[in-house]
């Protein structure tokens, strides 16, 4: 309250020094507009000015005008910048007006006692426990079943692929296990060629065995193996065996029977080739990595066995729950436990593979649980409450303040609460550097900035820190932003929302992400603002600017703590609520817009394309009631832009101000030849040359009533007397002349001179170039377009020469360019076209 007292009495003193200097602002002009203003131009005015006024001229002249103009808008600059720095510093800078001497981190001047008993509560050490509790909160886990039901169907056809390699191998054991032993089965099918050889030799042999070290001799080819090779100890422990157990068979069943098994032998170990080689072919993913020979070592009923066990453990895994991101050897782990007792002993090794291929976390987040659990943890942190007593100490001197002695020192009123002047200074001087970073930029981009602009941007600035400090976390940088874009261009706005996003943290409290979403907003609207020509199209740029508050808050939010993530819907909450709030500032934006623009006379593309649509009231009356300077006007229009664009000129400006700059000659049509369609000549009438060019003169100061009361931009009024400036009207003021030579009249220049001003822009000096040629082109019918460029050069030359562009800021090397320009629409409108024939006239006309 105390700061928002001495904020008004600071605003109340500044309106009365600017009602001061207004005061003698309205003096002076006063003066000016007497002539009784003194000699010599004063302090505040340029040195370098154009030409003085003529001789014996009692009126406002150009020069005058000019020099009024220059005045209001250099005059007192200093203390505009003052009130802005004071006015931006007093807002913004509310963190120092009661800031306590005596703050966390700060040590004891002095030993503190507490004068009475008291139990007062921290509330920034319980926000940011229970914020704490909040973010910290472990997420409550639920089964997902689609997951779960997916990887099932997973393992059912990763066993389906292994069953259908197995059937390619055919069945196992193929031979009764009495007649060979599993062993010697799987010995059999899988020995190399050579090696089966042998065993099938040596096992139809009647000779006994004789055990000869495996190194005492040289080991032949393949090729080349007997009997008596085995016999001397080349083949292993397995082929032996197989060789003995052979050999009791066939002398147990018989050389019939012992040629069947032989051939059952044969025929089993082509399929097992065949399984084999189907493995390595398979497209399946899984079967690739998975399986290989080892899932053709156990018998049919293991593999049944096998494939039931692998079931019954992934059911109770996906019932236990698998979360997401649990380490690889911890998963590992589970798979042996639940596969102990559960699958043959030789299958172990392929289930364990199979089940760690198959699995996936299947555990996901119950949003409304791990709301309701996080929002119960915080409420379960007590509050945190400071007690003292009577006499008793809070802090020594010397000692660094902690959260609980500031919160009894700020209760006793000991933490020394004031203005801090020192920090208010030093930011001051930061608003001020924010301030001389805006004049550059304006400077640059935008030098003709009026007081009437800025006075608008520092509004809108101080309308943040004055949101912020109504406890309202969302300031009006999207909207300021979107204003200023379509206002003042791309990058006038972005760099008032930089230094304003850089500002507000400094002298408010504010939280960072709430800061970077809006200020994201703010370049974006403000950056593309400048781009658009349509309020459709500032409306979507509004939606884009929502949606980046949204985004970079949500971003803000997640990325400081990884354990937001927990609670990430609650987050997300909150950035949707962002970005809503982001679009409401830019509807807000969009609908004080127009009334900006009334209130500042303000002259974005978006207005000046609305005033330039041929429906508006006074160009329909313009069309209907003077036709003739309706299409006087559409002429010099297109001379205009033409040079506008060639020249980096304001095309819309000059296209909308062209329109509107005769339009005072509605208050007497017939005065304008342009009007009188072959009619009989109104001044020839009058036969009063005074009385005419005052007719042809007031055309100028009708149309500034008319745009008046129409409510035109100050800038579309400027075209309306700069387009004639101060130039003579040369028919009336010869004619004049002559009848004065017979009369002893005296001619005075004033009389037949327009008021002015001249022009004061380039756009308006353009204008007047074109108004000047357009007749003159017009009239122009079998000449060469050098013959045409000869005369308008002609026109632009008398036109410098009599300092009608002094002010506008227009180079005597345009004039030539601006001449070509003109020539060049003038061909466009005259082209030639195929003159018909009279017989085909003739025809037409029936």
């Amino acid at each position: 309250m105390r700061s928002i007292q001495m904020l008004t009495r600071q605003l109340e003193q500044w309106g009365r020094d600017c009602a001061n200097i207004y005061s003698r602002n309205l003096s002076d002009r006063n003066r000016l507009k007497r002539g009784t203003l003194p000699q010599g131009s004063p302090p505040s005015l340029p040195h370098e000015l154009p030409s003085p006024p003529r001789q014996g001229s009692t009126e406002p002249t150009g020069w005058t005008k000019g020099l009024q103009s220059r005045m209001n808008s250099t005059v007192h600059s200093p203390v505009a910048v003052l009130l802005a720095v004071t006015c931006l510093t007093a807002t913004i800078g509310q963190r120092f007006y009661n800031q306590p001497q005596l703050d966390v981190g700060t040590i004891a001047p002095q030993t503190f006692i507490a004068p009475e008993d008291t139990r007062v509560e921290d509330t920034k050490t319980t926000e940011d426990n229970r914020r704490a509790a909040r973010i910290g909160s472990s997420p409550v886990l639920m089964i997902d079943r689609p997951v779960s039901q997916q990887i099932e169907k997973v393992l059912q056809r990763v066993l389906d692929e292994g069953t259908q390699l197995r059937q390619v191998g055919g069945e196992f054991p193929f031979v009764d296990t009495a007649i060979l032993s599993t062993s010697t089965q799987l010995y059999l099918r899988q020995a190399q060629e050579w090696e089966y050889n042998a065993v099938v030799r040596a096992a139809g042999e009647d000779e006994p065995m004789v055990e000869i070290p495996a190194n005492s001799i040289e080991e032949p080819n393949n090729s080349s193996r007997t009997a008596w090779e085995v016999e001397r100890g080349l083949l292993t422990d397995s082929g032996q065996q197989a060789v003995m157990e052979l050999q009791a068979y066939r002398k147990r069943g018989g050389s019939v029977a012992f040629s069947t098994l032989i051939e059952q032998i044969s025929q089993a170990r082509q399929t097992y080739r065949l399984a084999v080689a189907a493995i390595a072919d398979t497209t399946s993913v899984a079967s690739t990595h998975i399986y290989g020979v080892n899932l053709f070592e156990f018998s049919d009923e293991e593999w049944i066995q096998t494939q039931l066990g692998l079931h019954n453990a992934l059911q109770r895994m996906l019932s236990q729950g698998i979360p997401p991101g649990l380490p690889k050897n911890i998963l590992q782990m589970a798979v042996m436990i639940q596969l102990e007792d559960q699958v043959p002993q030789g299958a172990a090794e392929l289930s364990q593979n199979l089940l760690l291929e198959v699995l996936q976390p299947n555990l996901t987040k119950d949003l409304e649980r791990t709301r309701v659990r996080a929002e119960q943890a915080a409420l379960e942190v007590n509050p945190v409450f400071v007690t003292v007593e009577a006499g008793e100490m809070i802090i020594e001197q010397g000692e660094t303040i902690s959260q609980s002695q500031f919160v009894l020192l700020d209760r006793f009123d000991l933490s020394l609460r004031e203005i801090n002047w020192v920090g208010l200074l030093g930011f001051g001087g930061m608003v001020t550097i924010a301030v001389g970073i805006f004049w550059l930029a304006e400077r640059r981009v935008h030098p003709k900035l009026r007081r009437r602009d800025r006075t608008l941007v520092l509004l809108l600035c101080l309308t943040a820190p004055m949101l912020i400090s109504l406890g309202i976390p969302y300031t009006t940088l999207p909207a300021i932003g979107l204003l200023l874009g379509s206002f003042y261009g791309s990058i006038l706005s972005g760099t008032v929302v930089g230094l304003l996003s850089v500002l507000l943290p400094l002298g408010i409290e504010i939280e960072w992400a709430y800061l970077l979403a809006n200020a994201a907003a703010g370049l974006v609207s403000g950056i593309l603002a400048g781009r658009m020509r349509s309020r459709e199209e500032l409306a979507m740029v509004g939606g884009l600017a929502g949606l980046t508050q949204g985004g970079v808050y949500l971003i803000g939010t997640l990325i400081p703590s990884a354990t937001a993530g927990t609670i990430w819907y609650t987050i997300l909450g909150a950035a949707g609520i962002q970005a809503i709030a982001g679009i409401s500032w830019s509807i807000v934006a969009l609908g004080l817009s127009p009334y900006l623009e009334q209130l500042f006379d303000l002259v974005t593309p978006i207005r000046l394309a609305e005033l330039a649509n041929p429906n508006r009231p006074l160009l329909k009356r313009l069309a209907s009631e003077a036709p003739g300077t309706f299409q006087h006007t559409l002429f010099v229009a297109t001379l205009a832009e033409a040079a506008a664009k060639e020249l980096g000129c304001n095309v819309e400006l000059i296209r909308t101000g062209t329109l509107y700059h005769d339009i005072g000659k509605m208050h007497d049509p017939q005065g304008f030849i342009e009007n009188q369609m072959g009619g009989t000549n109104k001044h020839d009438e009058i036969d009063d040359p005074w009385e005419s060019a005052a007719i042809i003169k007031k055309h100028v100061t009708a149309g500034l009533v008319m745009a008046r009361k129409f409510r035109l931009p100050k800038a579309i009024q400027a075209f309306i007397p700069e387009h004639q400036g101060t130039m003579l009207i040369a028919y009336f003021y010869h004619q004049a002349k002559q009848r004065a030579q017979q009369e002893g009249r005296e001619v005075r220049d004033e009389d037949f001179r327009y008021d002015g001003p001249i022009p004061q822009s380039r756009e308006t000096a353009i204008v007047m170039l074109a108004d000047s040629c357009e007749a003159a082109l017009r009239s122009l019918k079998d000449v060469t377009p050098e013959e045409a460029l000869n005369m308008v050069n002609k026109i632009l030359k008398a036109r410098w020469q009599d300092n009608q562009l002094g002010e506008s800021g227009l180079k005597r090397e345009e004039m030539p360019k601006i001449a070509e320009i003109f020539v060049r629409v003038w061909q466009q409108f005259n082209h030639k076209r195929i003159a018909y024939p009279k017989a085909a006239l003739s025809l037409q006309s029936k």
